[in-house]
């Protein structure tokens, strides 16, 4: 407790009686003690001045020549750690900072005691420059003592406490589940664990908690939910941290697709609403077919802020003067030509300049038609003296575009280009600046395919989450005979998307083991493989399995669009980097050869070639 005549009172806490965000004007005149980080030091000629910083804000600290805390303040450097004893003052006039919570007051030091002294910072502490990210992952310890990123990560904490809460409310309970357990088709690679009791046999990491969680529906939990650690050995990027990640995985028994909507669309909804300082954010979530993504936005997690929709216009281009299309039209039954619309692009300028942006893409270019008052709606460019004015006009009509807009093309077989236009789309609502900032927009992507075409093994695969219901059941699986009719199956499998990111994924599973053997085997795993891998889960299905179904959200980027990050090491507390290096711990490292001998495991790196 502070006085309020300036004096210490007897019993005094070792360190502090208040934090460095705690004081206020109510203070005036106490005698307090604060301790914390030398945030920087300001020298007023006869004035000295210390920014003492701690995990709950900042207090200045003064002191003139007649203060016995002059010489030691003196001596002082930044991210030393100190104690200060002093006295709360009314800050002069004129010198309040309305930028910090403390900022009408200050403390006059009458003591100070270095705790702990600093070396040169290999990386700063005040302010945000901008710094090679491997020397501030391997100082992460520091890198943390940032403003921006001290508060990113409490934000993150915040953000999982919310959610616990909300589902709480749901009625949901968390359960923890095994981080030792088996290898499982989740889409990654798994980390393995040799076991030194069983020789020769590992353990995987769980690359989600997929099984288990099936597992608790099974034994009659009815609605599970989990922060959950999940590792996959993959390549890094800016939107997914390697090695582990943490996602709310959430499972319910006796649901519907419907269900699963309706129970986790307000939780979702009301977390980005408590953190998204006042943005806008989707109340009815729209719910977008796959094939309508792919079809609209070239994109199966598109960022709906951007008004662009493509649109198929190969009709206006069959039989044209523009053979470059016809031709293929004519020659392919897949082909299709796709207009993107340009609003407000339409000078030769800026579309000379996407033409230049698609061969930087490896593209030959973007044919385009750009509407300007002289030519009225035949348009202009090569695309359409080709093909007419007539046909440039019932595209212009199709796209709802105008004069002083555009609209580029791209054809051939859409498996093949829709990425392409897709970030044809994305760059031009970047360059016209027609994204809508500072908002969320969220949506339900739904009716995923059951399984796509692997061409690197020639194969059919799962699209998506292997363990999730066919449309249609085991009668669907087995009316599909062809390699046409199984691609065209669709999944109750669906995706959460905000902003162009995919924040979640789900399903409802397939609980009849007839199905989930039929539904492995066309992707190639035999019966026996399935009970061998999924022994647990299928041994399960054959006692009375609920329908059943859930999602996971990863956490990770939920924080980083709630933050306003580019990338998930801004969010994350001890990340790697992008080589899949722990810089601060060394790891990962090499064993010891008794370590190796108790594993039973021989190392045998193969020489890279150069």
């Amino acid at each position: 407790m502070a006085t309020t005549e300036g004096k210490m009172p007897a019993t005094l806490h070792r360190y502090r009686s208040h934090t460095c965000g705690a004081l206020r004007i109510g203070d005036i005149g106490a005698g307090v003690r604060l301790s914390g980080w030398v945030h920087r030091v300001r020298d007023h000629g006869g004035l000295l001045f210390i920014d003492l910083r701690d995990h709950y804000g900042i207090t200045q600290i003064v002191a003139d020549t007649d203060s016995p805390a002059f010489k030691a303040i003196e001596a002082v450097r930044s991210e030393w750690v100190v104690r200060i004893d002093g006295t709360v003052r009314r800050r002069p006039d004129g010198t309040d900072n309305k930028e910090l919570p403390t900022g009408e007051i200050e403390v006059l030091a009458t003591e100070l005691e270095v705790l702990s002294q600093a070396k040169d910072l290999p990386v700063p502490v005040f302010g945000e420059p901008e710094y090679p990210e491997d020397l501030r992952l391997t100082y992460r310890f520091l890198d943390l003592r940032r403003e921006t990123l001290h508060r990113n990560i409490m934000t993150r904490l915040a953000v999982i406490k919310s959610i616990r809460a909300r589902m709480d409310r749901a009625g949901f309970n968390e359960f923890a589940t095994p981080i030792l357990t088996a290898s499982s088709p989740e889409g990654a690679r798994d980390f393995l664990v040799p076991s030194r009791i069983h020789a020769g046999k590992f353990y995987a990491l769980p690359q989600a908690p997929q099984q288990y969680k099936q597992l608790l529906m099974m034994s009659g939990f009815d609605r599970y939910f989990q922060i959950a650690p999940c590792f996959r050995d993959e390549d890094p990027r800016a939107d997914r941290l390697p090695g582990e990640f943490y996602q709310l995985d959430v499972e319910m028994s006796f649901v519907e697709q419907e269900d699963v909507f309706s129970t986790m669309e307000p939780v979702m909804t009301g977390v980005f609403e408590e953190f998204a300082k006042g943005k806008p954010v989707t109340k009815a979530w729209p719910r977008i077919p796959y094939d309508t993504a792919i079809a609209k936005y070239g994109s199966d997690k598109p960022d709906l802020r951007n008004p662009i929709e493509m649109s198929d216009v190969t009709e206006h281009f069959r039989g044209s003067g523009f053979k470059v299309f016809a031709g293929m039209i004519e020659k392919d039954p897949k082909v299709r030509v796709w207009a993107i619309p340009a609003p407000t692009g339409g000078s030769r300028a800026f579309c000379d300049r996407m033409n230049g942006w698609a061969q930087k893409e490896g593209q030959p270019g973007l044919g385009y038609i750009f509407w300007r008052d002289e030519e009225g709606a035949a348009g202009a460019g090569p695309v359409a003296k080709n093909i007419g004015p007539e046909r440039a006009a019932a595209i212009q009509a199709q796209t709802g575009l105008k004069t002083g807009d555009a609209v580029f093309f791209a054809a051939g077989d859409p498996a093949k280009f829709y990425k392409f236009a897709g970030l044809a789309r994305d760059q031009i609502g970047r360059e016209l600046k027609l994204i809508e900032e500072n908002q969320f927009k969220l949506c339900w992507i739904v009716d995923f395919p059951q399984y796509e075409y692997n061409d690197e093994d020639k194969k059919i695969d799962f699209s998506h989450n292997p363990f999730s219901m066919p449309q249609g059941g085991l009668k669907a699986l087995e009316a599909a005979k062809t390699q046409d009719e199984i691609l065209a199956l669709k999944a109750y499998q669906y995706d959460i998307v905000c902003n162009g990111f995919e924040i979640a994924s789900g399903g409802i599973r397939n609980h009849i083991p007839e199905a989930m053997v039929k539904a492995f085997g066309i992707a190639g795993y035999p019966p026996e493989t399935v009970e061998e891998r999924f022994g647990g889960m299928y041994r399960a299905f054959q006692y009375g399995a609920p329908p059943h179904g859930g999602m996971a959200a990863g956490i990770d980027r939920i924080v980083m669009l709630l933050c306003g990050t580019k990338n998930l090491r801004e969010v994350a507390l001890f990340p790697m980097n992008q080589q899949a290096n722990d810089l601060l711990m060394g790891a990962p490292a090499e064993a010891t050869p008794k370590q190796l001998k108790e594993l039973h495991v021989r190392v045998n790196v193969l020489e890279k070639k150069v």
